[in-house]
């Protein structure tokens, strides 16, 4: 008789975000390529429009609910339906009820990837602060263990909710395959994005702390075209206010709108932004290794930063030149940088 392992693929079938939506199929995919003789990996979706087409994939249980209404009921603690067995979900969402893991052999194992409705409660809406705090309370009561990004998150996370020994740090990675692309000149041209930029992460909101990346580039001396990634529509003249008040004029800021929504399209559009890069400055309260694993993967420069500043040193000195109030600032360029390559304090791979 085979062991099912289920997953919980919900981004698959309804998204809401790209880089959860990618977690899930990579991390699907590698469970199907590593399963043991005798061991398959399921999936359990939502009701809705979308096939699932994962290959390898030995079962999959479409639940009578869409993902809305499923996230309410589970939020409730209404799980009929699902089934028991070994369930793993790459995010919160998941069936947490009262289960026998020793007679039954039921495992519920749920993934937190970020602690934003308790850091930055005012960046999501209250009804999302409210199903994130009780989806944690059953995770604290029902889950067998929880996944989280980085050791710093854990310490955390601790701090939050007491899960005992339950939580495992597993960092996170690029996807398969994620590497500049042959044909990454022509993708920037088509995109407009400049041959020897610094790449700033974040979006306009008070935690993604872009003031802080543009003072350090402009208190830099660097005079490079710069890329903000992640933003969001509508963003853009926000973003170009806050580089002008660090006295960086709007000509040099390029804010990609379209880099994100790629992302939802296609594989990773932004694979061209690195082979781009002259430098990359990651300042973000915000955890940060999702595209520091991506920049890493490319072998670029990154600078992270989680004080209250930033400094970057020329690339073609001896090392990086860090304010005394950014202590876990880092470098990647192994040749340059006496720190080791890490993204910042709160970046430990496992």
């Amino acid at each position: 008789m085979s062991v099912l392992l289920r997953v919980v693929l919900d981004q698959l079938i309804t998204q809401t975000d790209p880089d959860l939506a990618t977690a899930s199929r990579e991390l699907t995919h590698a469970l199907v390529q590593a399963a043991p003789s005798g061991c398959e990996v399921g999936a359990l979706v939502p009701s809705g429009a979308h096939e699932l087409d994962l290959p390898g994939v030995a079962e999959v249980r479409r639940l009578g609910m869409g993902r809305r209404e499923l996230a309410a009921a589970w939020q409730l603690g209404v799980t009929a339906g699902t089934g028991g067995g070994l369930i793993h979900s790459p995010t919160l969402l998941a069936p947490l009820g009262r289960h026998d893991r020793v007679n039954d052999h039921d495992q519920t194992v749920v993934t937190l990837w970020d602690l934003l409705p308790w850091e930055q409660p005012e960046e999501l809406p209250r009804p999302a602060q409210m199903w994130f705090k009780a989806m944690l309370k059953r995770a604290r009561k029902h889950a067998d263990a929880v996944v989280v990004p980085t050791h710093a998150m854990a310490q955390r996370l601790a701090e939050i909710v007491d899960v005992g020994g339950r939580v495992r740090v597993i960092a996170g990675a690029a996807p398969a395959g994620f590497a500049v692309p042959v044909d990454a000149v022509g993708r920037r041209r088509t995109l407009s994005v400049p041959e020897g930029v610094i790449v700033l992460v974040g979006d306009a909101a008070p935690s993604a702390a872009l003031q802080t990346g543009f003072r350090a580039i402009a208190g830099s001396g660097a005079d490079l075209p710069i890329v903000v990634v992640d933003a969001r529509e509508g963003q853009e003249p926000a973003i170009v206010e806050y580089a002008e008040a660090a006295g960086i004029p709007a000509r040099r800021v390029h804010v990609r709108v379209d880099l994100v929504k790629a992302r939802g399209v296609e594989q990773f559009d932004d694979e061209h932004v690195p082979a781009s890069m002259d430098r990359n400055a990651r300042r973000s309260q915000r955890p940060a290794w999702w595209p520091c694993r991506q920049f890493q993967t490319t072998s670029a420069l990154v600078w992270d930063c989680t004080g209250s500043d930033l400094s970057l040193s020329d690339p073609s000195s001896t090392g990086c030149r860090l304010s005394s109030s950014a202590p876990s600032a880092a470098c990647t360029d192994r040749g340059r940088c006496r720190w080791r390559p890490t993204c910042t304090s709160r970046f430990h791979p496992s």
